[in-house]
């Protein structure tokens, strides 16, 4: 007799992990069990179906690290691994630390499906191709087809979803499909790939920009297929041109050797004039008037690029209060002023809980471009980089200069690094006077866009806290300024 387990896909973790409590529960040999399929899949036929057997007494015990290890290696296509998971789970029984044993043949047969799973997710994630298809309700829809080495689709699917929100699309598998609709995420069938489009408008495009990025002089062709195996050229746009651009690199690399040297292209004399403009700005900047023209010029890192319009900070010139941010954001960027966007609301509220007439302070922060990633229409935030606040340190450096503030307060970890010169942590630093290291007084507290990102039942209590932290400000100012 021999168990059977119904699976609904073949990366079921959820039946997987429900079947495995019963049958390590009740000590039953991994060889006793089939996964998947129809039942009957025994030699003599006389499968018994897992619903029948009782919830164990004493369920077993997993540690996290083997459901972690399990939820990937389930999406591996070896038929062994239901079987290799339901052995390692009923020896952690007997050995709770088990998977730290690496010669172990099952940890390490486990570790190597394990290490499959995510390279071919990884694979997945760079090699989809969508093409524009048309929804019955004659909606646009962009439609994949691909074949993964594994059941990677289940894993990867929330990727896809975070990478393109704004548009409907389906990703189609031989064993699943994953459709997104705007709002739903849903998982499905496989399909066959007669139902995929074969191509579309954006794809000539696409291969122009491919040969054209394609540098022979830096080409290395086992590596290249290393990362992008000859397994998935068949289903890119690109694939059918990385052959006969292997062929002729030899020749297109001596060509460029042999090539005279061409007047740069407009974009690069436009950088050079502009870097010349800047450096013929006076060196002389006394007035916040002066600082922000000279701004508007700025090229001391990358993000003046991308970045609509320089944003300096705002308030009066003898503010006795100076906040400083990190960065603008998508809303300020296009202001061309701080704390205008959502976290800027909100600090404007706790502002006003706290008895602190923003008017009456100085605004800035500590890097003056917003640093962004396009995402469809949108442009998502990220984090500055410590190079990136160095740079800009000397725009801030100038604006303390003429402000003269009474106190400086970090708002969040980018501030902290500006105003410190190094990184440290904010909840080490959060609500005591500090002297920053040019001797002037200092207070950290965290930055008004961290209450954006909390849970719904913590916002309320953190919001307080904030308001808390701004109210102790009033209280600091006036040791202050009666010290000066």
């Amino acid at each position: 007799m021999t168990i059977h387990v119904p699976l609904d896909h073949p990366a079921d973790f959820e039946n997987f992990r429900s079947a495995a409590r019963k049958l390590v529960g009740h000590n039953i040999d991994p060889a006793e069990v089939t996964w998947g399929g129809a039942p009957g899949g025994s030699l003599f036929g006389d499968d018994r179906p897992i619903a029948t057997l009782p919830d164990p007494i004493e369920p077993p015990r997993a540690s996290k690290a083997f459901v972690t290890l399990a939820q990937t290696v389930v999406c591996h296509k070896d038929a062994s691994r239901f079987a290799l998971l339901h052995r390692l789970l009923q020896r952690l029984q007997a050995d709770r630390a088990l998977l730290k044993i690496a010669s172990d043949p099952d940890v390490a047969r486990a570790h190597t499906l394990e290490k499959n799973v995510r390279r071919c997710a990884h694979k997945m994630k760079a090699f989809v191709r969508f093409r524009l298809a048309t929804d019955p309700d004659g909606g646009e829809r962009y439609v994949a087809w691909f074949e993964p080495e594994h059941h990677t689709l289940d894993r990867t699917a929330g990727f896809f979803v975070r990478r393109f929100p704004e548009m409907r699309w389906s990703i189609l598998t031989p064993t699943r499909s994953a459709h997104w609709d705007l709002e739903t995420l849903t998982m499905g069938d496989g399909a066959d790939k007669s139902i995929a489009p074969d191509g579309d408008v954006n794809e000539d495009l696409w291969r122009t920009y491919f040969g054209a990025i394609f540098n022979p002089a830096r080409l290395k062709v086992q590596m290249m297929q290393s990362e992008m195996p000859k397994r998935y050229w068949k289903n890119m746009p690109e694939g059918e041109m990385i052959a006969p651009l292997i062929r002729g690199s030899a020749a297109r690399t001596s060509g460029m050797i042999g090539a005279e040297a061409r007047t740069p292209a407009r974009s690069t004399r436009i950088a050079r004039e502009k870097a010349a403009e800047t450096a013929a700005l006076p060196t002389t900047i006394d007035s916040l008037a002066a600082l922000r023209a000279a701004a508007n010029h700025c090229t001391r890192c990358p993000l003046h690029g991308p970045a609509t319009q320089v944003v300096v900070g705002r308030g009066p010139p003898n503010a006795r209060l100076m906040f400083v941010g990190e960065q603008p954001g998508d809303q300020e960027d296009l202001a061309g002023a701080p704390f205008v966007g959502p976290a800027g609301q909100l600090f404007d509220r706790a502002l006003i809980d706290a008895g602190i007439n923003r008017d009456d302070t100085f605004v800035t922060n500590a890097v003056k471009h917003f640093k962004f990633e396009p995402r469809g229409k949108r442009r998502i935030h990220k984090s500055p980089n410590v190079s990136e606040i160095e740079h800009c340190r000397f725009w801030l450096d100038h604006e303390r200069a003429l402000v003269r503030p009474k106190l400086t307060v970090a708002l969040g970890a980018s501030a902290v690094r500006a105003l410190s010169g190094k990184s440290q942590a904010v909840s080490k630093l959060r609500g005591a006077p500090l002297t920053w290291p040019d001797g002037s007084p200092g207070f950290v507290t965290v930055h008004p866009s961290y209450l954006l990102r909390v849970e719904d039942a913590a916002r309320p209590r953190e919001y307080e806290r904030f308001v808390h932290d701004l109210v102790r400000l009033s209280a600091l100012l006036e040791p202050v300024a009666s010290a000066h």
